[in-house]
């Protein structure tokens, strides 16, 4: 695995780095994968499609808008991801069951918890490029995450 602050010495020019507004809540707290983007808003209903389907080592990075008042992702739904071979979870927004989550072997980045479940509308969009934390990720984008931050490429780095 890489270390964040080793390619950004490295690489420069290549990376984003995301403003430190994520904690770690997942066992693993390094990861890094290929980009599959989701945008959805206190619904979760395509998070669960998507974590219910072959990751093949991708990383879900979810633009929940930022909110706080449900959860997007919970321990269901982090076990499904590592059962169905996803590197890890960016959740720009909230997740629940963090206790029970801190024991699965899965990359799991948010910006803090809530008890509440989402709603489900099957509302959201797959595959589309997502704006927070002060950098642009788009589908395809390579995703290295450990405990000094999250940054972004539009390559792998070697």
């Amino acid at each position: 695995m890489h270390k964040t602050a080793d390619l950004c010495d490295q690489y420069p020019d290549e990376v984003q780095v995301l403003e430190p507004i994520f904690r770690n809540y997942g066992r693993k707290q390094t990861f890094e994968g290929e980009v599959y983007t989701l945008k959805v808003f206190e619904d979760n209903s395509l998070v669960k499609e998507l974590l219910n389907s072959p990751g093949n080592n991708r990383v879900l990075v979810i633009d929940g808008g930022g909110s706080n008042r449900c959860a997007l992702v919970g321990d269901n739904l982090a076990t499904q991801a590592v059962e169905q071979g996803w590197s890890g979870i960016i959740v720009f927004g909230c997740i629940r069951d963090s206790g029970i989550i801190s024991e699965i072997s899965i990359g799991l980045k948010a910006i803090g918890t809530n008890p509440r479940r989402s709603i489900k509308r099957g509302e959201g969009q797959k595959e589309l490029g997502l704006h927070f934390a002060g950098v642009k990720i788009n589908p395809g984008d390579y995703l290295y995450a450990d405990e000094d931050g999250i940054i972004i490429a539009s390559h792998r780095l070697s």
